[in-house]
């Protein structure tokens, strides 16, 4: 029987190349970045990571200055801590992008103590990625590997400030490879230990390779439970490599909002399996309307690439120079078809504006629970659509389902819905107990609704 792994001689190998980091800002005197009986810094960067939202200034007994005559010079107070790791020899450094954000100066301190003013070269809040710059030559750095290669249940280690307690070392397994949080790029999950301070460290597998920037924890109580999560290494050092030629990060967009694609969905639709990124909504003017798209499409590969789950599509999207001239292939009312485009650059988000609806005369609901009517001339201009109906009453199958008043049905399994006596002879020739499916508009998103009629 195998026994647990030695980790020494990794970490001698690679805790060199580990620094810590610290940041300081700026503040007139009288004034400092803590919360009252918590002026440690290492809990100000735990309540600012953690918590999500930045403490409050909370003043403090004036400091009478020397010269009271002269102008009050601004005083150099701690703001955070946090740790990186160089990536070449002639000191760029890796960290995160809440590490050093809003910080007027940085220092890295490297494990035989000497200490460096750094330069910020660019920070990209999206990945949570940042690049500061050390001088100096022939120093320690670590080697990049490969996370495609990772599997869950190995070993790996994290190395960091956790509390500014440098070259902490913390060990544990993998427990996912791509764990989808929400962000613009899946995560590499471990049980790995990390705390505040940790944050930008290494994560580094046991051929002393580093794989991830430990990011972030998941917790209901602010503090460690198990679950830590790290950036990609591959997806850091392409954002890295943009940061330090250009100083910023472009991204393409193509201007859709999209959601999973569901089983049922799936099954109604005709597709073998549930897979792609469904089109709920299409940015009016944006490339997407341009090359075709329609909410309702479902997106199954961009480029040739197939797309297995709708967070696939942002990041093979973004990962497209601005301006390229890409396909991606659809699914739509059975059959698929390749539409081509051009990619945009990515912008803030835009604000989806709400639909207003006017009240409709009460009628019997249909088989699947719903009461609905014809859009006026004036929400078909404003919808973009020729066809649709408006739900005014929902209720059994439709309200369990989740639709409700004011919804536009756009379509049923793959049929156009073109006004309100169509739809209605169309659900009565629906199977009883049989699963359908309806393209639903809510404000600017559409949705496909699996509904069961008569139950």
């Amino acid at each position: 029987m195998a026994g647990l792994p030695d980790f020494a001689d990794l970490v001698d190998r690679t805790g060199p190349a580990v620094v810590n980091i610290r940041t300081t800002e700026r503040v007139k005197p009288g004034q400092n970045g803590a919360v009252p009986g918590m002026e440690d810094e290492e809990m100000q960067e735990f309540f600012r990571r953690f918590f999500g939202v930045p403490m409050p200034r909370t003043p403090q007994p004036e400091r009478q200055p020397r010269n009271r005559k002269g102008p009050q010079q601004e005083e150099e107070v701690p703001r955070g801590v946090g740790s990186g790791f160089i990536i070449s020899p002639d000191g760029f450094v890796l960290t995160n992008a809440h590490v050093v954000e809003g910080a007027d100066e940085v220092y890295v301190t490297l494990t035989d103590k000497r200490e460096f003013k750094a330069k910020i070269i660019g920070v990209d809040k999206r990945t949570d990625v940042a690049v500061v710059k050390i001088e100096g030559t022939n120093l320690p750095r670590l080697t990049i590997g490969d996370p495609s290669k990772l599997r869950a249940g190995e070993w790996v280690i994290a190395i960091g400030s956790p509390f500014g307690l440098d070259n902490t070392v913390t060990a544990g397994i993998v427990s996912a490879r791509a764990r989808d949080t929400g962000d613009y790029l899946p995560l590499i999950q471990t049980d790995v230990a990390v705390n505040p301070g940790n944050s930008g460290g290494p994560l580094i597998n046991m051929r002393g390779e580093v794989i991830g920037i430990n990011s972030q924890i998941y917790s209901r109580s602010g503090g460690y439970m198990g679950i830590s999560f790290a950036v990609p290494i591959d997806e850091a050092m392409r954002v890295a490599e943009q940061l330090r030629t250009a100083g910023r990060v472009t991204r393409g967009r193509i201007g859709v909002q999209i959601g999973e694609v569901t089983r049922e969905v799936a099954e109604s639709l005709g597709l073998p399996r549930a897979q792609g990124a469904l089109v709920q909504r299409v940015e009016p003017g944006g490339p997407a309307e341009k090359g075709g798209l329609e909410a309702g499409d479902i997106i199954l590969r961009y480029n040739g690439a197939q797309i297995e789950k709708s967070s696939d599509l942002p990041r093979l999207v973004g990962a497209t120079k601005p301006g390229t001239r890409s396909t991606v292939t659809v699914w739509r009312k059975g059959a698929s078809r390749e539409m081509p485009l051009t990619v945009a650059e990515l912008e803030p988000d835009t604000v989806a504006k709400k639909e207003e609806r006017k009240a409709r005369p009460e009628q019997t609901a249909n088989s699947l629970g719903l009461v609905v009517s014809d859009l006026s001339e004036a929400q078909r201009k404003e919808l973009k659509t020729d066809g649709g109906v408006i739900v005014d009453a929902s209720e059994g199958a439709a309200a369990r389902a989740g639709l409700r008043a004011g919804d536009v049905i756009l379509r049923l399994n793959n049929t156009d819905v073109k006004d309100a006596k169509q739809f209605n002879a169309l659900v009565s020739k629906l199977e009883p107990k049989k699963l359908a499916v309806v393209l639903v508009r809510r404000g600017d998103a559409s949705q496909f609704v699996p509904i069961r009629p008569g139950q």
